[in-house]
């Protein structure tokens, strides 16, 4: 390892500390003086001597553009991804320009400090696009599949104190072609998926003859935190999502879509030691999937698929929804095509379903209580799906616009945010009630 994993466990334990035992609620007095926000990551804010990168500052509570920013210049290059930690204290930016993760504060809407200096770019070892703060709200969790590390295979997971001023990380943990991560509720569990799931070589023990996923354990810092998980079941797996209680996970097996056999959700039960596959279950196609209640929506395009008539592409993809309970899959419905990788749950039990690649309408909205689809004419990649906690609105950023849907007539709103320059990323940074 580049840097001993005790090092971080100390910083982790301090961060746990500081967690306050009840909710964060944001200051009433936010530097905008908006108590319901969503911040709008734009790289391309036109000004009179060019552009320059922001985050634009949303009233989530009246779907306005403040004419508000955060002005990210001299920090974040090219601001993209974000992610929000729990607490709503901090946004962590990513910028795909440079590599860099930059630390807002939420309630000044400015770069964070520490102490009386504002923190600086975070460099990484290479892009990212998968990036979560853990549960103290100061360690940052970053995959980075290109990364280098001396001694291994390329692909690492950058762990940051992100609020303690030092731009080195905290601990490089080697995983193979790491590119997803996907945490448990109570963040004992951190899960990696790789471009390469055959073997990755560096979490031991090694899996010489299945497919693996590799597992972080937090509470192992100091000492060796990676475990890998095999099953002959796993099919290119490259997404999980963990039950309320975390004593399981779904496991999305992508399959032919990523060049395996068979797509499938694997059921990785946590109680067991080690942790073992207890049912899969076959569906077309798996890239993406949203638990709700006991309903897991599945989301992949399979090939030979044909799209609705109307439809700005060829081949389109399926939706499956899984009762968690039974077991049982319904039959799968068509939806757009490309490459899933967002699906979130709007008010009125409407399912957002977006693809960033390979597609040209790239968005479906899914009724879960008549299962009838809507296919936007919107086109262009998704790049970010926010629902608005308490309203009937959907928040999308698609082909660099943002876009305001309503939940009541799956249809673009009357009044829409206008976001000049270029929409990348959407998050709310508020908890709901705080309504102006």
């Amino acid at each position: 390892m580049k840097r001993a994993f005790s090092s971080l466990a100390v910083l982790i334990l301090a961060g746990v500390s500081l967690v306050s035992c009840g909710g964060y609620a944001a200051p009433k007095g936010t530097n905008s003086g908006f108590g319901f926000r969503a911040f709008v990551s734009n790289p391309l804010q036109p000004t009179s001597g060019g552009n320059f990168a922001v985050l634009n500052v949303v009233d989530a509570a009246k779907d306005s553009n403040t004419g508000l920013m955060v002005n990210m210049s001299g920090a974040s290059t090219f601001p993209g991804l974000m992610a929000v930690s729990s607490n709503l204290r901090n946004t962590l930016v990513f910028s795909s320009t440079g590599n860099t993760i930059t630390v807002v504060d939420n309630a000044s809407e400015a770069i964070a400090q520490s102490g009386t200096t504002p923190i600086p770019a975070i460099p990484l070892l290479g892009p990212t696009e998968s990036m979560l703060v853990w549960i103290d709200n100061a360690t940052a969790y970053v995959a980075v599949p290109g990364a280098l590390v001396n001694g291994h295979p390329p692909g690492a997971v950058e762990l940051f104190n992100f609020l303690s001023g030092s731009t080195s990380p905290a601990a490089i943990i080697p995983v193979k072609g790491a590119r997803h991560l996907v945490q448990s509720h109570n963040g004992n569990r951190i899960l990696v998926f790789s471009d390469n799931p055959q073997n990755p070589d560096d979490a031991p023990p090694e899996c010489p003859t299945a497919q693996c996923i590799t597992m972080i354990s937090p509470s192992l810092l100091n000492s060796e935190p990676r475990s890998s998980i095999a099953s002959p079941s796993f099919d290119h797996p490259v997404w999980g999502i963990f039950s309320s209680d975390d004593s399981k996970a779904y496991i999305l097996n992508c399959g032919p879509e990523c060049g395996g056999t068979t797509a499938s959700v694997s059921v990785l039960d946590f109680t067991q030691t080690p942790p073992a596959v207890t049912a899969t279950i076959d569906v077309p196609a798996a890239t993406f999937g949203i638990l709700a209640g006991n309903a897991l929506y599945v989301a992949g395009t399979p090939s030979g698929i044909a799209c609705p008539s109307g439809t700005a592409d060829t081949a389109c993809g399926q939706l499956t929804a899984i009762d968690t309970v039974s077991l049982a899959a319904t039959a799968p419905v068509t939806i757009t095509g490309g490459y899933h990788d967002h699906v979130v749950m709007g008010a009125n039990g409407q399912l957002f379903i977006g693809a960033s690649s390979v597609c040209t309408s790239c968005l479906s909205i899914f009724d879960t209580h008549t299962s009838e689809v809507v296919i936007p004419s919107a086109t262009g990649a998704v790049t970010a799906i926010e629902p608005i906690t308490q309203r009937p609105v959907v928040y999308v950023c698609q082909n660099g616009r943002m876009r305001v849907y309503d939940t009541t007539t799956d249809q673009l709103q009357s009044l829409q945010i206008v976001v000049v320059g270029q929409a990348i990323d959407v998050k709310l940074v508020d908890p709901p009630g705080n309504f102006n």
